[in-house]
């Protein structure tokens, strides 16, 4: 008998086509700051805000998933949210994660966040979060020396006050992350409605 097959799973909300270009114009002024190896940086296709990572997932479980997301978000209206500044986890001085920061008018995201994460529980052996920043992540620091670090750490307050734009997000979906050679594929194999019924 075979093992049964398992899926790279999270939940996210996708960013619109022009927020994710002024994303990557401030990535590619990073990138030529920071020329050498020492960062990975985010393909813009993949772009997004990640509310969960769920790790490997049982393909059957799929579908129960996405019920138990449907239920969870059904009452949540749409999001109006906003993408500014440019930050670092946990700091600038010892970046490991470059970050574009997301954020909306109403605070329901971290509400939104938080029901995706209970919804999600008993799928998932992660842990939860212990404490949500909606973010876009940017680049992570791979082995980053001390002058780079500097430039960064500069190039960062230059960029505290970029905006990138707004919008109203009216979906979540669950992706599937498939790892590759050149990177990995995100599909989405569910999608939920923020329909504030």
């Amino acid at each position: 008998m075979s093992a049964p097959e398992h899926y790279r799973l999270f939940v996210a909300i996708r960013i619109p086509e022009q927020i994710k270009d002024a994303m990557a114009a401030a990535q590619s002024e990073l990138r030529q700051a920071l020329p050498g190896r020492g960062m990975a940086w985010t393909k813009r296709e993949q772009l997004h805000l990640t509310l969960k990572f769920l790790g490997n997932v049982d393909a059957q479980c799929v579908d129960a998933l996405n019920e138990q997301l449907r239920a969870a978000c059904q009452g949540f209206a749409p999001l109006t949210l906003r993408a500014e500044c440019v930050g670092a986890f946990p700091d600038a001085r010892l970046p490991r994660v470059v970050w574009a920061g997301l954020s909306d008018a109403e605070g329901q995201l971290p509400k939104v966040q938080s029901a995706v994460e209970a919804a999600s529980q008993t799928f998932t052996v992660l842990e939860p979060e212990k404490k949500f920043t909606g973010h876009v992540t940017l680049g992570r620091a791979k082995r980053i020396n001390r002058r780079d670090s500097q430039v960064l750490s500069g190039l960062l307050k230059d960029m505290a006050d970029r905006c990138f734009g707004q919008w109203t997000a009216g979906e979540i979906e669950l992706m599937r992350s498939e790892l590759a050679a050149d990177g990995a594929r995100h599909t989405s194999i569910g999608t939920v409605h923020l329909s504030g019924a």
